[in-house]
């Protein structure tokens, strides 16, 4: 039985905020997104330099439907951040400048995968620690997804009870052939499996309604993971200045009501990850 079957749902999409922590910014729209039931969960970069406040939100209102957006690279010029458990160049998590590695590829001539997995456990362990019950968990510029650290992403989930979010199919993981096999031994083993995936658009201001509107109505049947990052004005422009409008503008437009009415007009569900690790841990157990 599929996901969306067992979910009692024909077409569903998964409303997700990342990058969450990274700035006050990014924090404060999801958190008025959240109350204004515009999208459905996110989740949280546990060494950036705005996790107390994401932090303490999650441990008010724990209906906040959170994960962790596992973090082993940092890639805005002037504004970075460090692992939680090393400053150990031997590690192989940090750079010159004694932070995250900017980008995958200059993290994984360097990757120590022992390194990786303490570090990654963490980032889990500090989120819980500071009130957060996570529901699932990411990759922030899919460095989790790397070949050698698929398996140990698999493995987080199952230690910890959370799912993985590693959606059928998609064109960038760092190694498809590894990616599709660790997405096969999901299915083998009756665990729950996103169907699609879809990305922020980074499109000029007179085509945001129209590009939203478009994916958001031609979404297929099954389950989509929608990866938004929707952020208040304020540092973005200043941390990503190239990145600014498009994040400025998505938040916009979900806060305006616009893609629940296309939903709603669509008989699209929007879902978040709670009845999902549900699945995922009664699925842990009868395996």
């Amino acid at each position: 039985m599929s996901l969306a079957a067992k979910l009692g749902v024909e077409r569903a999409v998964i409303l997700h905020v990342d990058d969450l922590a990274m700035c006050h910014g990014a924090n404060r729209a999801y958190l008025d997104l959240a109350a204004a039931g515009a999208v459905t969960c996110g989740s949280v970069m546990v060494p950036c330099p705005w996790f107390r406040e994401i932090a303490e939100a999650a441990a008010t209102d724990p209906a906040l439907d959170l994960g962790i957006h596992l973090t082993l690279t940092s890639e805005w010029p002037q504004y970075r951040w460090r692992p939680l458990s090393t400053t150990s160049r031997a590690s192989g998590l940090i750079d010159d400048d004694g932070y995250f590695w900017r980008d995958v590829a200059g993290l994984r001539p360097h990757l120590v995968p022992e390194a990786a997995e303490t570090e990654l456990r963490a980032q889990i362990e500090h989120a819980r620690a500071a009130g957060i019950q996570p529901t699932h968990i990411d990759a922030h510029m899919a460095a989790a997804m790397l070949p050698e650290l698929i398996d140990l992403h698999v493995r987080l989930a199952a230690d910890y009870g959370v799912v993985p979010v590693l959606p059928r199919a998609i064109s960038w993981a760092p190694e498809r052939a590894s990616y599709a096999e660790a997405v096969a031994r999901l299915d083998t083993a009756g665990l729950p499996v996103i169907d699609h995936f879809r990305g922020t658009l980074p499109v000029e201001a007179d085509q945001v309604r129209q590009r939203y509107r478009a994916t958001i109505e031609g979404l297929m049947p099954g389950i989509t993971h929608f990866a938004l990052h929707a952020t208040t004005s304020g540092e973005i422009e200043t941390i990503a200045p190239a990145h600014a409008g498009w994040r400025t503008r998505e938040y916009a437009l979900f806060a305006s009501g616009a893609i629940g009415e296309w939903l709603a007009g669509s008989q699209i569900t929007a879902i978040g990850y709670r009845d999902i690790q549900r699945l995922w841990r009664a699925g842990l157990r009868q395996g």
